[in-house]
């Protein structure tokens, strides 16, 4: 057997060791280290990237969530872009400033809220989370309570995930929307 390499014949004597083996499984062997060699550098690293955005985003919903129920504009505050709108369930527009408003005033004020059916899409520097939760509280002096389907999306600025969009839609009372298979 010959190999060339850099323009130069040479013999390859090494392989009399493999005798014993089938030219195939030698070759297919070579294929396999060669295929390893070539393959992207950052596969598994686009992976464990992935999965630990994904994990950054289920504590960012878990925060945002206990930052609600405190009424803590502080920590919302970090975690929204300072473009951010989000769409109420009646159709309020509100701004960074103007929800963050709501909440020290308290003119938004949840006391409960259970997270259920929790979806993740990961699109490069963007999440979509998608989730049904069963909130209860005050809006504007009117209480509030029901079922709604939300969609929040954060997106990787230089600074971390920031939420800069939401909107919810209240569901028919005692009605649950689950994902259809």
């Amino acid at each position: 057997m010959t190999l060339y390499f850099d323009g130069h014949s040479m013999r390859v004597s090494a392989m009399s060791r493999f005798r014993f083996l089938p030219r195939s499984s030698v070759l297919a062997a070579c294929m396999l280290g060669v295929g390893l060699l070539c393959s992207p550098a950052h596969a598994l690293p686009a992976r464990h990237a992935h999965k630990e955005a994904r994990e950054e985003i289920q504590d960012l919903e878990e925060r945002w969530r206990t930052a609600t129920l405190a009424s803590d504009a502080v920590s919302m505050d970090g975690m929204l872009a300072d473009d951010y709108v989000g769409i109420s369930w009646n159709g309020q527009v509100n701004t960074k400033s103007s929800q963050l408003d709501r909440v020290r005033t308290k003119s938004l004020a949840i006391t409960g809220m259970q997270i259920y059916d929790t979806r993740i899409k990961l699109l490069g520097e963007v999440a979509i989370v998608t989730a049904e939760a069963e909130v209860t509280g005050m809006n504007d002096d009117v209480p509030m309570q029901g079922n709604y389907r939300y969609t929040r999306v954060y997106q990787h600025l230089p600074s971390g995930w920031r939420i800069t969009n939401f909107e919810a839609t209240r569901l028919p009372r005692n009605q649950h929307a689950h994902w259809s298979p």
